[in-house]
């Protein structure tokens, strides 16, 4: 499947909090720790507000390395999830809500403290 989303550029704070979760996690690759918050955000009920996401760290990824062998699935959950919203799947809007989805969900997991080490995201994901 052909996605819309080309690059991948975090904030600083985002690369601040990956890496810490890479330090509590021992998970080594950005892009692992990146679906990980991707997909602890899709499962919020709310849309993340749409506050502007300065793209101002050295941390950038191609949609294929974040989404690896998971990359069409993981597009084909954020137009679903875009579509439940309300909002369009065009390629601006695909590329806005992933962009908040991704910098939400890296803030969650970094901020979340019962997050101490692998199994503790793992647990989070399963414990629902």
């Amino acid at each position: 499947m052909e996605t819309t989303i080309e690059r991948i550029k975090l904030s600083q704070t985002a690369k601040d909090q990956l890496t810490k979760l890479k330090r509590i996690t021992k998970l080594d690759q950005w892009n692992i720790i990146c679906r990980w918050a991707f997909c602890r955000s899709l499962s919020e009920p709310a849309a993340p507000s749409p506050v502007p996401i300065p793209q101002d760290s050295n941390v950038e990824m191609t949609w294929r390395v974040f989404g690896g062998e998971m990359s069409d699935i993981l597009l084909l959950a954020l137009k679903q999830r875009c579509y439940n919203d309300g909002l369009g799947t065009d390629k601006e809007t695909l590329a806005t809500q992933f962009r908040l989805h991704l910098h939400r969900g890296i803030g969650y997991l970094a901020g979340d403290p019962n997050i101490k080490k692998i199994e503790d995201l793992i647990e989070l994901a399963t414990k629902n």
